[in-house]
């Protein structure tokens, strides 16, 4: 049904029914558009607008900023021309080339090309308008993240089959990805990953990831690793890459070097791949034309702090992880998954609360404290958990806030 506060519910379910509302101008708008999900961080936004010194577990951000030398350096290029011009459709020399170092030597990709976007979301919708047609099949994972769910929508791809994760560890399923593959016809055209996960925050183990890439390969379909969190693994746990000419892998700097509002990320492709480049580059040049000139050189100066540089604030973020997972214990072990890797505890609250909207707005309201609903991710009666914004006094504070709004929703109800 229609939800006022979370609007997004509404078009996929009038879509569905095959309903649409004439309300003035609606009619004369796109079926993509409204047919596309309300951004769940718009809603939230609205939703602390209405609060009282709100904090936040919502949004999926790291706290720390660029390194301080790299920023030092970019200080000194605002009054060079070519940072106020257009460079590159696919990234400026430099980077790339030393992206491509990057890719070698950390993640032994030693056969991809590489195209510089506007962050990581941009360069899934590069991809998504490169390889699909509306009315294309693809197949995503539940709990899906909730932009790349978009982005199919609002390119015409509505037939979104959404595969199961082990109820337990929330893995890609692997056997009903490989029965869906053979079994679908046309055979989807995409598969996509995000390794480590978001929202669920757990990872894909090096020998399912190989098998995906192989049941991908076997049955003809482009797999999509998204990759922003890669440095983001914990308990000793490591990120892997697959390479492969059906494969796409997706990078981001926002999380790693605390990007977020410099908008860089980066897409990888096999370098044998035949007119793959310049079908890119017809969407780039009709989107950005080119990512941010002073983000590219703020990248490259990051990139030469290295990884130990990000690695360093992850192990931070390891405090965060069990102040979280302490304040998410009324619920039971069973019903909190995740933080094995990115930086989110996936949890599921007790039957009787599946509209976690209502939830959601309780514990704001009531308890001052914002995280995100699942039903964004395909997974009602969940919430999505961020312990990557906040430094740890400020978590510990947002954390017994959540402590205590789950204690009461548990013994008590949502009580006014």
């Amino acid at each position: 049904m229609y939800d006022p506060m979370f609007p997004s519910t509404t078009p996929r379910f009038l879509i569905a029914l095959g309903v649409w509302i004439e309300m003035g101008s609606f009619e004369k708008l796109s079926r993509r558009a409204l047919g596309t999900d309300t951004p769940v961080m718009t809603e939230i936004r609205k939703l602390m607008a209405e609060l009282t010194n709100p904090m936040s577990l919502a949004q999926g951000v790291v706290h720390w900023q660029p390194p301080q030398n790299a920023l030092e350096k970019v200080k000194e290029l605002v009054w060079d021309p070519t940072i106020s011009s257009y460079g590159p459709d696919e990234g400026i020399p430099e980077l790339r080339q030393a992206l491509l170092k990057k890719l070698r030597e950390e993640n032994k990709l030693t056969k991809s090309a590489v195209m510089v976007t506007a962050g990581a979301n941009q360069a899934f919708v590069n991809l998504v308008l490169t390889l699909c047609d509306a009315g294309d099949s693809v197949v995503m994972f539940e709990p899906y993240y909730f932009n790349a769910y978009m982005a199919f929508q609002m390119t015409g791809v509505t037939n979104i089959l959404v595969g199961p994760g082990h109820p337990e560890t929330l893995y890609p399923d692997a056997d009903w990805l490989e029965r869906t593959l053979s079994e679908t016809k046309p055979t989807p055209k995409v598969v996509t990953v995000v390794n480590p996960g978001n929202p669920s925050g757990t990872y894909v183990p090096e020998p399912l990831l190989k098998r995906i890439s192989e049941i991908c390969r076997d049955a003809g379909c482009w797999l999509i690793v998204d990759n922003t969190y890669e440095y983001f693994m914990y308990d000793g746990l490591k990120h892997s890459c697959v390479e492969g000419d059906h494969i796409v892998n997706v990078f981001s700097f926002s999380k790693t070097y605390g990007m977020m509002g410099w908008r860089l990320g980066y897409i990888a492709y096999s370098e044998r791949l035949e007119g793959f480049a310049s079908e890119l580059v017809k969407i780039q040049d009709n989107i950005p034309i080119c990512a941010s000139i002073i983000s590219q050189r703020l990248a490259i100066y990051a990139l030469e702090e290295g990884a130990g540089w990000v690695t360093e604030r992850v192990k931070g973020l390891v405090k965060n992880r069990e102040i979280v997972r302490e304040a998410l214990e009324p619920l039971g072990k069973e019903n909190v998954k995740g933080g094995e890797g990115a930086i989110y505890m996936w949890v599921k609250l007790p039957d009787e609360f599946r509209d976690e909207f209502k939830v959601v707005r309780w514990l704001a309201h009531r308890h001052g404290v914002v995280v995100i609903p699942g039903r964004a991710s395909g997974s009602p009666g969940h919430l999505r958990i961020s312990f990557g914004g906040l430094q740890e006094d400020e978590m510990r504070a947002a954390a017994e806030r959540l402590r205590k709004g789950l204690e009461e929703l548990l013994h008590s109800g949502m009580v006014e």
